[in-house]
């Protein structure tokens, strides 16, 4: 006899007059006067199970259930009373009268309630197993597994192979931190855990597997947010002999099948925004489309104006001002204002300036701020002009370094864009919202290290006819590279590779990186580009961010079943954790206790 025939959440009413066995948790056992109801659980849902008390054995054993019991049900399928159906449940036209009850584990008192929907995330990460039997995260890490299966039947339906890349490899240091492996064998050296298989996936290239992918962790030690951990899953993928539209259209064609069939919804139209136009309209190069609001432009009109809050950073080279009109702002109390003049605090900002639009007709009468006065007609005029703003609005400006300006007035889009007076007032449209950020630039240029750095790395190729410009003037180049953007969130980002040495080594020197450096760092790919490398490019997308924004979730946490905390924590294992001495000695470590000055 089987131990299990269906499963609980999978029993309707086709089922009737049949007897099943069914095995799961016990979510709530119900005394009704003498007949217990037991709603029973498994990954698929839940079943109703009804103990009658004319099965006395039965019965005795339901009496003591309680949550969370490990049980196995053996039982009828039959129609739920009338008045007493359940559209909400696979299962809710039927109950399993039951014939017997068997404990296979019992549970001791749970730490929480599993449908208890005010956990913290402390709480929860603790007792990760029992989080895990919630149907909240039973459901996303079933999408998880369902996005998984429909990428790579996409990739193997277009050619292409899974290859496996080393978990144990050489630190490049570029960019985040490298978590490093002390090697027993050789005294004093390390591996590295991979940020990514960037050189693994370019060297297969260079070795002919034309089409490559794999769905793998990387490791990178940075400073964690909502959408980072220390080890994430990436659907990496290269391919040859394909152009930069060519690789974007297959990929958009993979997102969006893997979207309609995990899903069932349609995408819709993938606008091609420029980096540059991102910065300029959005202050953002992963824009969230979603918000009808854009900047406004406003360093030429400012130059001239004895506000020198404005005319400061108008004049200076780097500076930057801007608008951002709010439809409907005016009703915004000055508390909601000040509140928001806070937060751009966060990212820079000095303050955040303001003009409320009350009644056009009467010039710069109708406008009330404490700004206004500071401005002549001539620059009011064109404000308003190029705003569009109407009576009611109000209109906020940014004005400072290009960065900062970018990064606050860009944050504060998005809080006013996701607000009640957003969707009160028309500014958030509630869709699916993709693009792809292309025509990358290159290089950016470190203030503190005064060098250029790679924007996406260093393997990235240049425009056509842009490879002397790494030379003459590095700040003038454009990559291809190619972000795809979804709701505001970078899902995915890749680039055509330099398949030629000389074209690299190019990059190298702008990036101040001496030949010496490059072979000690990359020899084994520069290297192998001497041997006759296709031209090849691709991509890797964030299996976790992709999944969170299916699922709506507010973290990446929420879709990997055993995360880190933003302390890069593990609570249910208590990792990290010390070792012992000999593990230590075996390694060749010493630890070294560092003082913490004492305070004065």
């Amino acid at each position: 006899m089987a131990m299990r025939t269906h499963y609980c959440g999978l029993v309707t009413e086709q089922f009737i007059g049949q007897e099943v066995t069914l095995c799961g948790w016990v979510n709530r056992r119900r005394d009704h006067g003498g007949v217990i109801f037991v709603d029973l659980r498994d990954r698929e849902g839940y079943v109703q199970i009804v103990c009658d008390p004319d099965q006395a054995q039965t019965f005795a054993v339901a009496e003591d259930l309680r949550n969370e019991f490990c049980i196995q049900v053996i039982g009828l399928v039959r129609a739920r009373p009338e008045g007493t159906v359940n559209e909400q449940m696979k299962s809710g036209k039927i109950e399993v009268l039951a014939h017997a009850v068997n404990v296979l584990n019992p549970s001791v008192t749970p730490p929480f309630q599993l449908d208890d929907d005010n956990l913290s995330e402390t709480t929860r990460l603790t007792h990760r197993v029992l989080d895990l039997r919630r149907p909240y995260m039973q459901r996303n890490l079933m999408l998880r597994y369902k996005v998984a299966m429909q990428i790579r039947q996409f990739l193997d339906s277009n050619g292409f192979v899974d290859i496996e890349t080393p978990m144990l490899t050489k630190s490049t240091p570029e960019g985040a931190r490298d978590y490093l492996v002390p090697s027993r064998v050789h005294d004093g050296q390390f591996f590295a855990l991979p940020q990514s298989p960037q050189l693994f996936k370019q060297l297969l290239m260079v070795a002919g597997f034309d089409r490559y992918y794999q769905i793998t962790k990387c490791f990178r030690d940075e400073d964690l947010r909502a959408d980072r951990q220390p080890e994430f899953t990436q659907i990496d993928i290269e391919t040859s002999f394909m152009t930069e539209e060519e690789i974007r259209d297959l990929f958009q064609g993979m997102i969006e099948s893997v979207f309609k069939k995990a899903l069932d919804v349609d995408l819709g139209e993938f606008p091609v925004m420029t980096y540059a136009d991102g910065m300029r309209l959005y202050g953002s190069d992963k824009p969230d489309l979603r918000v009808k609001m854009e900047f406004t432009e406003l360093t030429d009109v400012m130059r001239d104006v004895d506000f020198k809050v404005f005319s400061g950073p108008a004049n200076a080279k780097g500076g930057r001002v801007v608008g951002l009109c709010v439809k409907a702002g005016a009703e915004l109390t000055r508390g909601e204002i000040d509140s928001y003049t806070e937060f751009v605090k966060i990212y820079g900002a000095k303050g955040l300036a303001w003009v409320k639009v009350v009644d056009l007709s009467k010039g710069k009468e109708g406008l009330q701020s404490p700004i206004v006065k500071n401005l002549h007609d001539k620059a009011i005029n064109e404000i308003l002009e190029r705003t569009g703003a109407k009576d009611g609005d109000l209109i906020f400006f940014g004005a400072d370094k290009a960065k900062i300006v970018n990064d606050s007035i860009g944050a504060l889009r998005l809080k006013i864009g996701h607000s009640e007076h957003a969707k009160k007032n028309g500014l958030f449209e509630d869709r699916w919202a993709p693009l792809w950020i292309v025509d990358f630039p290159m290089f950016e240029f470190d203030e503190e290290a005064q060098r250029f750095t790679a924007v996406h790395h260093p393997f990235t190729a240049p425009k056509d006819g842009h490879e002397d410009w790494m030379v003459t003037a590095p700040e003038k180049c454009i990559a291809k590279g190619y972000d795809m953007v979804l709701n505001g969130w970078e899902i995915g980002g890749g680039s055509v590779r330099i398949h030629k040495a000389d074209v690299q080594q190019k990059v190298f020197d702008a990036l101040k990186i001496t030949p010496e450096e490059a072979q000690l760092k990359f020899g084994f790919l520069l290297d192998a580009l001497q041997y006759g490398a296709p031209p090849h490019g691709g991509l890797a997308f964030g299996l976790d961010r992709v999944v969170t924004l299916m699922t709506g979730a507010e973290s990446i946490r929420d879709v990997i079943a055993f995360p880190k905390t933003q302390r890069a924590q593990c609570l249910l294992t208590q990792a990290p954790s010390p070792v012992d001495e000999k593990q230590l000695r075996e390694l060749h470590i010493r630890l070294r206790t560092v003082q913490t000055p004492q305070a004065t």
